[in-house]
């Protein structure tokens, strides 16, 4: 049944041919000035002739075929896999620049011949540009192979480059404040976070402490901890190197930071300062408490409760909702009360803004 249909299909193409061959030959021979039938009678003459030529090769042909078929099977299990993918690809390539080179000669009229003379050119040109990206693709194969191989290499170390800049080390003072799951929150602690094993086992031994402000401390922590890794749990990995021979948990993280690149988050004064000694990133939540506050100028009107009475005599002290004090000079005496004041100076310290401000006439509001 298939060779039939291939020999149908041999035939048609045949009638094709035969039909493009008479038509040359009518502009030629100018037969399109002779009667209708005599070209009727050379279009049918060159189909006929054709479809038997077609049809008669067909079974040579088909063997022949058959033979190259089987022949191109057997060298092609020699050739390893990339080989074969090396050789497809630069025949592909090949192909695409012989069809863009081809497609303006279309466009090129040449008297009698052109019907027949573009599309030898085009064959040729197929063949020879579908060779030659075969030759170079399995010629230079090991080159390829080795660019590809650095490319991939250099993706790899980018993205572990990326992927090292990304990782922070959470201490244990800014697990216990307990700010740092609002960060997470806000979508502000990206990349990969890394729980020390040492700063698991120092939050526990503070949730254990006998004081009772440190075991609410550390078992705050804990619970904080816990919402990370349920909420971040897929971001969040507890590592298990221990560094025997440092004693300091500060020390260790330091350490760790430095070995994997990381950077530390963390709120503790000191521990940034050494940090900072030896190179090391840091992420300070107070740091970045203080920069998100309120901006106020000298000259500005503010309403502040007064809480309690300052070190300095007459001096009142209140707070706004972020935590930053404000120093009322002259509101000893209106503790309790909410009143209008002006800003006289911002003082910018380590441990946060300090806000002095001046009764407004001196009245509460």
């Amino acid at each position: 049944m298939s060779e039939k249909i291939a020999r149908f299909i041999m035939a048609f193409l045949g009638a094709i041919v035969g039909f493009v061959v008479a038509n040359s030959l009518s502009e030629v021979f100018k037969l399109t000035q002779r009667p209708m039938v005599t070209q009727i009678i050379v279009y049918v003459i060159g189909v006929v002739l054709f479809v038997i030529i077609f049809y008669l090769l067909f079974k040579p042909l088909f063997k022949f075929l058959k033979a190259v078929t089987g022949k191109a099977i057997e060298a092609l299990q020699e050739f390893a896999l990339m080989d074969i993918i090396h050789g497809t690809v630069g025949l592909i390539v090949g192909s695409v620049l012989a069809f863009l080179i081809s497609q303006p000669l279309y466009r090129i009229s040449i008297p009698y011949i052109g019907n027949l003379l573009i599309p030898l050119i085009s064959i040729v040109m197929y063949l020879a540009l579908g060779y030659l990206g075969l030759k170079i693709a399995t010629r230079d194969k090991e080159e390829w192979s080795t660019a590809f191989s650095k490319l991939k290499i250099n993706t790899k170390e980018k993205n572990q480059k990326k992927e090292k800049q990304s990782l922070k080390i959470l201490d244990t003072s800014v697990i216990i404040d307990g700010r740092i799951i609002d960060i997470f929150h806000a979508g502000f602690m990206e990349g990969h976070i890394m729980i020390p094993i040492f700063v698991l086992e120092e939050l526990q031994h503070i949730a254990d402490s006998e004081n009772n402000l440190r075991r609410q401390k550390g078992r705050r922590g804990l619970d904080v901890l816990n919402q990370i890794q349920d909420t971040y749990g897929s971001r969040v990995e507890v590592t298990t190197e221990r560094y025997p021979d440092t004693e300091e948990v500060d020390s260790k993280i330091l350490r760790m930071a430095k070995e994997l690149g990381a950077k530390v988050v963390t709120n503790d004064y000191n521990l940034n300062k050494v940090a900072a000694v030896q190179n090391i990133e840091v992420l300070n939540i107070n740091e970045l408490a203080n920069a998100v506050k309120p901006v106020v100028i000298p000259g500005e009107e503010m309403s502040v409760r007064i809480i309690k009475d300052g070190n300095q005599s007459n001096q009142g002290l209140g707070y706004l909702d972020d935590g930053t004090m404000i120093v009322v000079e002259g509101g000893k005496r209106y503790i309790g009360q909410q009143v209008s004041t002006e800003v006289t100076s911002v003082i910018q310290t380590a441990a946060g803004k300090m806000i002095f401000v001046k009764m407004k006439d001196g009245l509460p509001n």
